[in-house]
Parts: structure tokens; sequence; C-alpha cells
């Protein structure tokens, strides 16, 4: 008898064996990013046990990262009505809490009940709490897989990790969701994630993921000598791990399509085979400027299983719009945006949108929601930079101004500081836009941070004129003493200028103040630049004249007149 037990117990502990194998693989293929593969191993295993709140679990967070955010909903939501409120189940459906927006505190009150449910009597009678559904709840708020990044709550997330952590001092994924927790916060916590990941990896050493978590962080930093260093480590870790080549591909697409082809074969070698590879060797082919070929191979996944692929539209909408057909590449762009799940629009796509409607005279504002939402949706902010100068670009394009202005304007605000060509072109947009008393205000600036350069001088002069168009109120007039004070430092260059300059200063003095004593030696400084000059002699006699009379000397001479500007 004892030993038939002990055999029983055998088989009992090789099947758990198995599933906890079978759960592990399939976690494993999610971290890889292999969803397809994470799917087809969790449904099997529910089909063998329906009634396992974490197998439904697990299947139902697969289901997500193939954005079935409605297949999972259902499929958690028939769980807890035929097997009643398991708390892996009750977790999934707080995850989809946040999916779609709900009220956090509906999720947070699941996460609760929960781990409540789940929780056990240790020794003493002390309370443990289980640290699968810890993790499992900060799984759901990192939402590392799809969704708003915005959505959720990080610090929620960090509090019930830490505790999973203290209970379970083996699985490194607690630290990566923590990880992506802290990044869900802002790029001033990158370094608590840096940490976070940096503990996983001590946890398991072969953690590819955790790795390139950390390369993709200072991949948002522009830091490729730390990124290489990180992606390099995940491929020593495991030289399957699939996403670090797509992002070398990714990376070198726009750079290098040679050496992107290397990586994509890479990634294709490693990842599902499925509609994503088919797309990203189309993408590749349009890339390598083979559009024809790029068109074929659309034209292939739309005749076939990929019909429905969110990306196929797109790829005809990249090679039409290369090959001159806009119109028609507007239409396959729109009906991209219908249908590609909300996760799966990257920026580069409201980037290519945003360029694409430019091309179509007065959807210039449709334009530039595409510009925001890349803005929105893009951690680098050398990306954002390039996008707001493709804003400005667009509306100066349209001959809006005002409006190419503002973008201006906000490429300095996320810069941090301004540069002389930030100056330059924010005081032409402004000018263009006729705002001449912000053109002479930017001017100031520019002329202030740059004493050296002419450009800021000559915009304040500009937008002075406009300001002042009768050269009766001083505006014009100390524009132009301004600027000559730069220019008289080389006068012999300056020469032409310098004299226009003084005529205008002249002007002022004999017209608006008939101050001829400053008017005659505004006329000396033309003299010293041109001796003799036949018309500035003149006209010095016509002023000599002109103080006279007012003084009460000698008349003025009749053929007296307004000075020349």
């Amino acid at each position: 008898m004892k030993k038939t037990v002990l055999v029983m117990l055998a088989a009992c502990i090789s099947v758990y064996s198995v599933t906890a194998q079978t759960i592990a693989d399939g976690i494993k293929y999610l971290n890889y990013e292999k969803n397809k593969s994470a799917l087809d191993a969790f449904r099997k295993l529910h089909d063998k046990s329906p009634k396992d709140g974490q197998t439904t679990y697990w299947l139902g967070q697969a289901m997500l990262a193939n954005d079935d955010v409605k297949g999972a909903k259902e499929l958690y939501q028939k769980a807890l009505q035929e097997n009643g409120s398991d708390p892996w189940v009750v977790v999934g459906m707080g995850h989809i809490d946040i999916l779609e927006g709900r009220d956090i505190n509906e999720a947070k009150q699941k996460f609760e009940q929960a781990i409540t449910a789940s929780t056990k009597e240790g020794k003493k009678k002390a309370k443990i709490e289980d640290a699968g559904i810890l993790n499992a709840i900060g799984r759901a708020n990192s939402v590392s897989l799809q969704g708003n990044s915005k959505i959720g709550d990080p610090l929620y997330g960090i509090e019930k990790l830490k505790r999973a952590a203290e209970l379970d001092l083996t699985n490194p994924d607690i630290f990566i969701n923590m990880g992506v927790c802290y990044l869900k916060m802002g790029g001033e916590y990158g370094g608590e994630a840096v940490k976070s990941f940096q503990e996983a990896i001590s946890r398991d050493p072969k953690n590819a993921k955790a790795n390139y978590r950390i390369g993709r962080i200072y991949y948002s930093q522009q830091n490729k000598d730390l990124y290489d260093t990180w992606f390099g480590n995940a491929i020593l870790a495991d030289e399957t791990f699939p996403p670090v080549y797509f992002t070398y591909y990714d990376y070198y697409s726009t750079k290098n399509v040679n050496v992107a082809k290397e990586y994509l074969d890479k990634f294709i070698m490693y990842a599902d085979k499925d509609c994503a590879t088919d797309y990203f060797y189309g993408d590749y082919l349009f890339r390598a400027g083979k559009y024809q070929e790029s068109l074929q191979k659309a034209n292939e996944m739309q005749g076939g299983a990929c019909a429905s692929y969110y990306g196929t539209p797109l790829l005809f909408a990249y090679n039409n719009d290369r090959l001159g057909d806009s119109l028609t590449a507007k239409g396959y762009l729109e009906k991209f945006f219908a249908n590609a799940p909300e996760s799966k629009v990257q920026p580069q796509h409201f980037e290519f949108a945003a360029n694409l409607f430019a091309k179509f005279p007065g959807s210039e504002m449709q334009a530039m929601t595409y510009i925001e939402k890349a803005i929105e949706f893009d951690t680098l902010k050398a990306n954002k930079i390039n996008y707001m100068n493709k804003a400005a670009d667009i509306f100066g394009k349209a001959k809006k101004y005002d409006l190419q202005l503002g973008w201006f304007k906000k490429v300095v605000e996320i810069q941090g500081q301004t540069t002389e060509y930030d100056y330059y072109r924010m005081s032409l947009a402004a000018y263009n836009a006729k705002l001449y008393e912000e053109t002479m205000n930017i001017a100031k600036g520019y002329i202030e941070a740059h004493p050296d350069k002419p450009n800021g001088y000559v915009f304040n002069v500009r937008a002075a004129k406009m300001v002042d168009t009768a050269n009766a109120t001083g505006v014009y007039f100390n524009a132009v003493s301004l600027y000559n004070d730069f220019l008289i430092k080389d006068p012999e260059k300056n020469k032409q200028t310098l004299v226009n300059n003084f005529y205008i200063m002249l002007g002022y003095y004999n017209d608006a103040l008939q101050d001829y004593a400053k008017a005659l030696e505004v006329c000396d400084k033309i003299l010293q630049l041109i001796p003799d000059e036949p018309q500035t002699v003149r006209i010095r006699g016509i002023i000599e004249k002109n103080m006279q009379k007012k003084n009460g000397t000698q008349p003025a001479s009749k053929s007296s007149g307004t000075t020349p500007k």
C-alpha cells in the first residue's frame, strides 16, 4: 500500500512539474515577445485544466499580448461565472479595468480582494500573501506589453512588488515588472528602474530581458556605448532573444539598410513566424528602396492569412507615397489608423501621417494632430524636437507664420536653451507673421545673447521700421542707432549700411525733434565716411540755415526743406 501511495505521489509531483514548466515556458515566450507561441502554449494548458485559475490568468495575459483585450475579458468573465472568484482571475479582471481606463479604484478593489483570498496562514498564525498574486498585480500596473503608458498606478504596483520580492527570493520577473513601473513614473526614476533590472539579473544572470530593458533606458538617452553594452549582455545571456535584434534593425533601418538587414534576419530567425515577421520584411524592402518588391509582399499578405493584419495597409501606404501616389497612400493610412491596435501605433507612424497629410493643401491642422500624437508617445527628447521642427516646417510652407513661431518656441522650451539658429528662425517667423513688436523682443534677446552677430540687429531694425513707419517715435531711431554701434566696429566693411542708417538718424533729429545740432553731428559722421559727398554737403548747409533760423540769428534759405530719408 505504501508503495502505491509513493508511486501516486511521484506521479502527482511529475504532473505538477510538467504543468509548472509549461507555465514557465509560456511566461518565457511572453518575455521574449513571442506572443503567438505564448498563446498556443497557454491555450493547450488551459484546454487540459480549464478550471485552473492560474492557467486561465496566463492565457488571458497571452491574449492581451496579442492585442485581444475583448477575448481576455470574456475569458476572465466566463471563468468567474463558472468557477467562482479565483484570485488569479480576479487580478486578471483588475488588469482589464486598467486597460479599459476604468476608475483605478475599481481595479485596486479587485486586487485587494485577490490578495485577501490568496493569503494563507503561516507559522504562528501569521498571514502570508501569495507572491505570485502580488507579482501579477504589479504586472497589471506596469502594463509592460500593451496599453497606454499613462494608465494604472505604478506606485501601487511597486508597493505590491516589493512585498512579493520579500516573499519570493528567486523570481526575476518581480523586479522586471518593478523596473517598468519605475519607468512609467517618469525619466527621473530611470536610476531606480536600472537598479530593479539589475536585481533581476542578480537573481538570474542569464536573464536576457532584464539586460535588454537596461539597454532600452540608455537607448532612449541615445547613449550608444552603454546601450551597446547592455544589448550585448542580453545576446550573451541568450542569443535567441528576439527583441534586441529588432531594436537594432529599427535603429539601422534609417541609417544603414544593409546592417539593418543583418539584424532583421536574426530577428526573423528567433521570433515567431507570423504576420509581424512578414510585415517587417516588407518594411525592410521599402527602406531598401525596393518599392515594387515591398508592394508585392504587401499583396501576398493581403491575399493570404495576413489580410486582416493591421500593418498590411501601412506597407501599401509607405510604398504608394514613395512612388508618388499620395492620394492612394492617404486612403491606406486612414485604414491603418482605423484598425491598428493602439499599442501597435508608433510615433514614426504619426510622423509619416503628418508628412503625408501636409502634402494636401488645407490639411495642415490634421497633420498637426498626428505631430502632437508623435510628441506625446515618443520618449526620445531628440525625436520630440524633430517632430516640433516638422510642425514648424509645415506651417511655414502654409504661410501660417504665427503658428510656425509657436512651434519654434516649443522647441526652445524642450531644449532648455536658445541657440543662435533658434533666435534667427523665431525672429524671421515673427516678422513674416507681422508680429513686429514680438519680433523686436526676440531680436533684442538675440542681440543680448549674440552681440557679435548681425542678424539680431537687422531683425530689430526691420521690425522697428514697421512699428515706427514715420520715424517719429524714436523706436526706429533707437534700433538703427544700436545697429550702428555694431557696424562701426568695421566702418570700411560696413560703410554703405552705416551711411544709410545715419541718414535715418539724421531725419529723426531734423524732422521729429528739430534738434539741428544733433542732425549736424550725424552729417559730420556721414562726411567722415564719404568726404565731400555733394548731397550730404548740401543737406548740411540746409540744416545749418534751419538751426540759425530757429535760434533767430539769420533767416533760413527759402530752399530749405525736409531732409531726405
